[in-house]
Formats: structure tokens, sequence, C-alpha cells
């Protein structure tokens, strides 16, 4: 019995008030809410199914890292024929999933691979965001990771952790935990450990923080794959791809070459900045037959990126450095202490909501 008279037994809360009916059954109306909650964000919610349609060919990448995962493919092409045919299989009947590391800043070719991969494969692609897949309630985070594992036995496709490093972070010591998100966070490691030596499948971590995982994965993971920022040459050709061969109007001013020397840029990053520059030549005045994308568009679109990149970077407590300032929109000055009680009181508001579903 917790404090107050209510009954807690794990993430079920039942409140003694709630009269029982002439049959004995207790009225649990907070539990009915949290399996309509819990129904509404189920696996399919959190998985984004993937039919890859982008092969190697379509991602340009430098030479240390298409060496790697030139690697990693082989454990995929051969791996019928080392676990099957040369029985290593039934030596070593456990860990036997695929699980490669895409590691590696933003914007760098991790997802357009791991979608190649399954393409190769023939297979579908099952993108598990951490963000969705993390629930609320005590206890249902651990079974949503099985059952996205669970979910890709069934449709024998791939598995893409994005962001992985959120889900197999280290475990800590939970024994200074009052409020049992250590134990929980652990949970959901231990059970992500469990299915990995028990999947027999391609399993794909994409992180931008390796080394913020468990030190238990290392030994689960076959190949990491160091995805690497494009130099001058990459640059160029992924300045080149982003342009259709025939239907982009293309001026005759614009040089890739200066583009790709003076922006040191990833390929999401230059995918961006193309897109920006499209809008631009396409919003000025005149005839659409005779817009056209001139180098000072994509030079412009890519001083945007370089300064949108360094403003999601700043904070209230740290000044902005390296921005091109001339790029940026005057920004008002932030008045700390309005924000903090702010954001306290919604803090105690959403408290006192919560505090009233399980009351």
């Amino acid at each position: 019995m917790g404090a107050g008279g209510i009954l807690k037994d794990q993430n079920r809360y039942v409140n003694p008030r709630h009269r029982a009916d002439n049959c004995g059954i207790l009225l649990d109306m907070p539990n009915v809410l949290v399996r309509a909650l819990n129904g509404l964000s189920g696996t399919r919610r959190s998985v984004d199914t993937i039919t890859p349609r982008r092969t190697f060919d379509d991602v340009i990448l430098p030479p240390a890292t298409r060496r790697a995962l030139d690697q990693a493919l082989v454990h995929v092409t051969r791996h019928d024929l080392i676990f099957h045919r040369w029985g290593l299989g039934q030596r070593h009947p456990t860990g036997l999933s695929l699980a490669f590391n895409f590691a590696g800043p933003p914007g760098t070719g991790k997802t357009i691979c791991a979608e190649a991969i399954a393409n190769a494969l023939g297979r579908k692609l099952l993108l598990v965001r951490y963000a969705e897949l993390e629930s609320m309630w005590a206890g249902e985070t651990p079974k949503n990771v099985a059952a996205v594992f669970r979910l890709a036995r069934e449709e024998n496709a791939v598995l893409l952790f994005d962001e992985a490093d959120a889900i197999a972070s280290r475990r800590a010591t939970a024994s200074l935990d009052h409020s049992g998100y250590v134990r929980e966070s652990n949970t959901v490691v231990n059970v992500l450990l469990r299915e990995l030596e028990s999947f027999n499948g391609v399993v794909i971590f994409a992180t931008n923080l390796a080394a913020n995982f468990d030190p238990a994965f290392e030994r689960r993971i076959r190949t990491h794959v160091l995805f690497e920022m494009p130099g001058v040459e990459e640059r160029e050709k992924i300045w080149q791809v982003q342009m259709h061969p025939t239907l982009t109007p293309l001026a005759d001013d614009v040089d890739f070459r200066a583009l790709a020397e003076r922006f040191e840029a990833s390929g999401g990053d230059i995918r961006n900045a193309v897109l920006k520059a499209a809008m631009a030549a396409a919003a000025e005045t005149g005839a659409d037959h005779l817009k056209a994308i001139h180098h000072r568009h994509l030079e412009g679109a890519m001083h945007d990126v370089v300064s949108g990149r360094a403003v999601m970077k700043q904070s209230l407590f740290r000044p902005l450095e390296n921005i091109d300032a001339e790029s940026l929109v005057p920004l008002q000055p932030v008045v700390t202490v309005p924000l903090m009680v702010s954001v306290v009181a919604l803090v105690i508001a959403v408290a006192a909501l919560l505090v009233a579903l399980l009351v």
C-alpha cells in the first residue's frame, strides 16, 4: 500500500476510492486510459517500413568508408556459406545476427547505405527511431523493443536503429535511482542484447555518438563502419549527382569544384543547399522557361545551411560562435528569468495533470 492509500503494482495504479461493482470487480479507470494510450502507440507507429530503391551507386563515399562497407557486405553475402554450408552455425547457434555499427556525423550516408544493403538482399527496411519507440509507461519500452525484432522476423526485414546510442547506451548503477529511470534504461539494454543473441538477421545501428554504446555491444557487432566527412573530390561528385542530368536548368557560371573546395559540408548539407538554391531560383521574377540555377544561388544556399547548423549548436548559456552574422536574422535578447519561471510552471502543470489522471 503506497502513500495516500494508493495500491501500486509496477505500472498499475489503483485508487481505493474507485468503487467495486456488485461482482466485486474493482473499477480501474487509470489502467483503462493506459491501455488506450498504449493501443494508439503500438509497434507499427514507431517503425517506418521502407521499400528500398536506392543502391550503392546512389551514394558517394570516401575510400576508407567504402572499403569498410565492402567488408560488411562480405558478411551479408557469405553468411549462408559460413554458417550453414560450412557448419559454423551448428557450433555457434547464438549470436548469428549480422549487426553493423554505422557511425559518423549526420548527413554522411548512413541511412542510404542501410537502404542499399536491404535492396541488395531483396528485403524491406524497418527504420526504428527510439524517440517514438520509448514509452512513458514503466515496462513498455522493453516490450516495444522485443516487438520490433518480432516484426522483423515476421517480415524477414533488415532492422535499422536510428540514433542508436539512445537505446544502446551504457548501463548504470541503479542504487540511487529513486525514479526508476536507470532501472528502465538498463532493462531496455538487456532486452536488446538478448534479442540480438537470438535474432538471425541483419541489424544496423546508426549513430553520431558511438562512444556512448554499452561495451557489451562491441562483441556483438560484426563490423564497424566509420562514415567520414567527404573530401573535396567526393563533395564535387555529390554536388553533381544532386542535379537531374537533363531537366535541372543549370547556368553556365555554376562551378561545382569551387563549391566543393570552399565548403566542407556533408552530403546531407549539400542536398539541402541544392533544394534551397532551386527554390531561390524558382522564386525570381520572369518566365519559368528563362529561369536557371546560378552559382550565386548555390553559394548563398550553402551559406544559409552552414549558418543554420551553427544556430542549432547554440544554447542560452553559450554565445554563438563562428557564424556569419550577415546571414542571420537578428534575434531579440533572451530574458532568462521569465523563461525559467515559465518552464517551472509548465513542469508543475504537467505533474498536476498526471496526478489527476492517476488519482
